[in-house]
C-alpha cells in the first residue's frame, strides 16, 4: 500500500538507533521540524506504516521536546510482521503515519510510586520517572528482564542510582515481586504509594494478584495482549442507540458492536480490535456496559462512562452511546 506524502498525520523517520538486541528506537519527526501534539506520560502513538500495518507503541521520550516522537520497537518473531518491518525495512528518511498519540496508562500525581517493567515495559516507564521526579515524589523501578542485553535503556536508568533495581533472569533466576515491594522505603505506607506496571502477560497477572492486597483504584497495568475475559455477561441480542441520530442498532451474539456499528454506516475508527490500544473508546450515556477491554481499571469500570466497542458488549437490554 502506498503512502500519501501529504497531510498533518505524515512524520520522517529522523533517526533509528538500536538500544538493545532485538530493540530499536525510532525518532520520529514532522518534515519540516514542526511542533507535534502534545503528549503525557503512558502515551502511545498509532503507527502506521508504509505497507498500512498499524501498530500502537509506547512514548518513551520527554513530553517537553515538541518536535520529537520517541518509540522503541522489540523484534518480535512470532509476530503479525509490524516488529519485523520496523526491524528489517524501515529506514532512516522513511515516512509512516501516525494516529494519537493516546493514553490510557495515565501517570496522577502521588506522594510514591513503584513501578515495575518487563522487557520492552519499560518505554512507558521512562517518561513516568521523569514526572515523578519532577513532582518531588518518591519513586523506585523494578526493572526485569531475561537478560541483560535485551534490556534496553539500562544505561540511561543508570542515572537515577539505587531508586532503580535491574534484575536479568539469565543472572539471578526468578525475582521475587512481592518481597521487593515490601523491602522497600514505601512500604510502611503501602496505602499512599501507587503501582504501575508494565509487561508481558505472566508478569500482570503477578501483579495483578498483589494488587487485589492493595488500595482500590492505585494500581495501573499495561498489557501487551489481551486479558482472558471468558465468555459475555449475556447470549442474547442488545440494542444499541446512537444519541443524536434517532438510530437504533440491533447487536446479535457474536458480532462485535463496532463491526455493528460500521454497518449501520457509523464511521468508528478501531486499530487493535482487542481491548488494548483504546483507538475506540465511546461514550456510553445510559445502559450498563459489559466491559472485556484491558485498560480501564476496576473503579473505571464500575463509573460505566466508556467502552470500547472493539470487544464491550452490553449487560443491559440497551446501551445508549455516543460517537
Amino acid at each position: 500500500m502506498a503512502l500519501i506524502e501529504t497531510g498533518d498525520d505524515v512524520l520522517v523517520v529522523a533517526a533509528k538507533t538500536k538500544v538493545a538486541d532485538d530493540v530499536v528506537s525510532l525518532v520520529l519527526q514532522r518534515r519540516d521540524g514542526g511542533r507535534l501534539p502534545d503528549w503525557t506520560p503512558g502515551a502511545h502513538l498509532d503507527l502506521v506504516l508504509p505497507d498500512g500495518t498499524t501498530r500502537q507503541y509506547s512514548l518513551h521520550g520527554d513530553p517537553r521536546e515538541a518536535a520529537a516522537y520517541r518509540i522503541a520497537v522489540l523484534r518480535e518473531a512470532e509476530g503479525s510482521g509490524g516488529s519485523r518491518y520496523v526491524h528489517d525495512e524501515l529506514r532512516e528518511g522513511d515516512l509512516v503515519r501516525f494516529g494519537g498519540p493516546r493514553n490510557n496508562f495515565r501517570l496522577t500525581p502521588a506522594p510514591a510510586f513503584a513501578f515495575v517493567a518487563g522487557g520492552i515495559g519499560i518505554t512507558p516507564m521512562l517518561p513516568m520517572l521523569r514526572a515523578a521526579s519532577l513532582l518531588g515524589s518518591d519513586w523506585r523501578l523494578l526493572y526485569l528482564g531475561r537478560s541483560r542485553s535485551r534490556m534496553a535503556f539500562v544505561d540511561e536508568l543508570a542515572g537515577y542510582g539505587d531508586r532503580v533495581t535491574v534484575r536479568a533472569s539469565d543472572e539471578v533466576g526468578p525475582t521475587d515481586i512481592r518481597s521487593w515491594l515490601e523491602s522497600g522505603p514505601d512500604a510502611a505506607a503501602p496505602a499512599e504509594t501507587k503501582f504501575y506496571a508494565c509487561g508481558p502477560t505472566r508478569l500482570i497477572e503477578a501483579i495483578s494478584e498483589l494488587a487485589a492486597e492493595r488500595r482500590p483504584g492505585w494500581t495501573r497495568v499495561e498489557r501487551f495482549a489481551a486479558a482472558d475475559r471468558g465468555e459475555p455477561a449475556r447470549t442474547t441480542a442488545f440494542d444499541v442507540d446512537v444519541i443524536g441520530t434517532g438510530r437504533s442498532i440491533r447487536v446479535v451474539p457474536g458480532v462485535p458492536v463496532a463491526d455493528a456499528l460500521r454497518s449501520a454506516g457509523f464511521d468508528l475508527l478501531t486499530s487493535c480490535s482487542r481491548g488494548v490500544c483504546g483507538t475506540c473508546e465511546t461514550r456510553v450515556v445510559a445502559g450498563v456496559p459489559d466491559h472485556r477491554d484491558s485498560i480501564l481499571d476496576d473503579a473505571e469500570r464500575v463509573d460505566g462512562t466508556c467502552f470500547f466497542p472493539c470487544v464491550s458488549r452490553a449487560k443491559s437490554d440497551r446501551l445508549v452511546i455516543s460517537l
